[in-house]
């Protein structure tokens, strides 16, 4: 369904993936990828969020790069330049406000993994999002200002994930709250980290992926229509 695009981010240009809406617009939708890279998955989650009527775009954060090995995929990750990953997120975010194929001005993203904890960052840096999901965010340069964060926060993490503990998500739910942040938190029972991906058949759980899509398709319709 989607087309890699190219936009501005602080003068310069970087790719995309970018879903128009199903039957011509809807609000606006970030997508941010896990440390694996823009893979196909990725796109897919893209062009699932089109059917449902968002236009989407999931910037490149690696700028043509991707990893199959976690090894590899851990080194992309701790590898990436928080400055210039803010203006391409910050970019991203304009690029979708002037879309023709959105048709609100308030935006949502979601992430997964490290894209988690990055949609967070980019919440508390552009007040044009006002809907973040979470998924099992986790990132050990990126620290959000939380205080300064506008959107309400949807956050999915799992009961065994050895990455993004329970007590992690009930730190940060917590965190959120004494800063008066809208909050939805759910840990889903039984499942592993990065348990959303149809792509990895050991960690992904059929069950728990419905029930969370479901959720985000709630939580952005809430805020953003």
């Amino acid at each position: 369904m989607g087309t890699i695009i190219e936009f501005k981010a602080n003068g310069k240009m970087t790719q995309g993936y970018l879903a128009p809406a199903k039957g011509g617009t809807g609000p606006g939708v970030i997508v941010l990828q896990e440390w694996w890279g823009l893979v196909d998955h990725i796109k897919k989650v893209c062009d699932r969020f089109s059917e449902a009527g968002y236009t989407t775009l999931a910037p490149d954060l690696y700028h043509g790069s991707c990893a199959s090995a976690p090894d590899e995929a851990g080194r992309l990750m701790m590898a990436i330049n928080i400055d210039q990953t803010e203006k391409d997120l910050r970019g991203a975010v304009h690029y979708l406000q002037s879309e023709s194929h959105v048709s609100e001005k308030k935006l949502g993203i979601v992430g997964f993994c490290m894209g988690g904890q990055l949609a967070l960052f980019a919440a508390s840096k552009n007040p044009q999002i006002a809907a973040v999901a979470d998924f099992y965010g986790i990132h050990p340069k990126v620290k959000p200002d939380l205080k300064a964060l506008e959107a309400s926060v949807l956050g999915i993490f799992a009961e065994k994930d050895a990455f993004v503990t329970p007590q992690v998500a009930h730190q940060l739910e917590a965190e959120l709250k004494k800063f008066g942040k809208s909050t939805d938190f759910h840990i889903f029972p039984g499942v592993n980290h990065a348990f959303f991906n149809d792509t990895r058949p050991d960690v992904y759980n059929k069950s728990a992926a419905d029930q969370a899509w479901k959720k985000v398709l709630e939580h952005f319709g809430k805020y953003l229509r």
